[in-house]
């Protein structure tokens, strides 16, 4: 943890320390702490990231004492939650996205927590006062949620200011100072275009100055996810298939360039690895539970 993670952390157990003594602690009930520790344990329960749940929970805590503060007529410090999550493809990007959702439905920042997903093709249009209304519509399906963005670079092509993503920019920046107590946006993408994406608008930086970076995951958390992957399905990895995997991760990582896939690779390596495995299952004479279960060696796709 960082020092302003132990600062806020300490600030959170002195306030609630303080509130107790005085008799004034009122913060959600039984219910709602367990509803927040249930989503927090998704959070926690994920293959690496933990930069990303620290700040995740640096942010909770942070939030949390802004309520108190309110709840004792003491002044908010305001805090911007649209974000900008940078970082490769398949690195969790949606998944911790629908997760801060339900964390803030469960902190009551949003009554609904729902998760509404696009993408350039969602928010432009092909003809003139056609992307207001696309983007009006998103805009009205992601109220009281959270809107997310991915590769929202494209919105803003490099030397191209005539393009109808600019037109998409602007109406969605109105809508969020509309909406800025009913709407969360996240934008989403590699690191370099997010930074060229942001600096192409003024409206842009001033709204979106919480930046979470997503790495490329390890060979190891390649190979949790993968094990994960086959225990939700019913499979059984072999020791020795464990090892083939790892060295397949770390040459593939030690490899990897620019569209390295990270979690979408592994499924995609699963998917061809549980055909291959079918392909020689079948072909037993005797079946049972337990061989259909196994992945061996020779089911690791080349």
């Amino acid at each position: 943890m960082s020092f302003w993670d132990y600062e806020i952390e300490d600030e959170l157990q002195r306030m609630k320390q303080e509130l107790k003594r005085s008799g004034n602690l009122n913060f959600g009930n039984n219910s709602d702490k367990k509803n927040l520790d249930a989503v927090l344990n998704k959070l926690n329960d994920l293959v690496g990231m933990e930069n990303i749940k620290q700040e995740v929970n640096t942010l909770i805590n942070f939030l949390k004492i802004q309520q108190i503060r309110q709840e004792q007529g003491l002044n908010n410090i305001s805090v911007t939650l649209h974000s900008v999550f940078c970082g490769p493809p398949g690195t969790g990007k949606t998944t911790i996205a629908r997760l801060m959702g339900e964390i803030y439905r469960e902190l009551g920042i949003l009554s609904k927590g729902h998760l509404v997903e696009t993408d350039r093709s969602g928010l432009v249009a092909g003809y003139v006062g056609q992307t207001a209304i696309k983007v009006d519509e998103l805009v009205e399906s992601a109220l009281d949620g959270v809107l997310f963005i991915d590769e929202a670079y494209a919105l803003a092509p490099e030397g191209s200011r005539n393009d109808f993503g600019h037109e998409a920019i602007d109406i969605l920046l109105k809508r969020m100072e509309d909406y800025r107590d009913k709407l969360v946006v996240i934008v989403a993408g590699y690191a370099d275009e997010m930074s060229r994406f942001i600096d192409a608008n003024p409206g842009l930086q001033s709204r979106f100055n919480k930046y979470f970076y997503f790495e490329d995951y390890k060979p190891k958390e390649l190979l949790s996810i993968f094990l994960n992957v086959c225990g939700h399905n019913n499979y059984k990895v072999a020791q020795t298939t464990e090892e083939i995997l790892m060295h397949k991760f770390t040459s593939l990582y030690e490899n990897r360039d620019k569209n390295f896939g990270n979690g979408r690779l592994v499924r995609n390596i699963f998917d061809k690895t549980i055909e291959k495995q079918a392909n020689r299952v079948v072909k037993l004479s005797e079946l049972s539970k337990e061989k259909i279960m196994a992945i061996l060696p020779e089911d690791i796709p080349e």
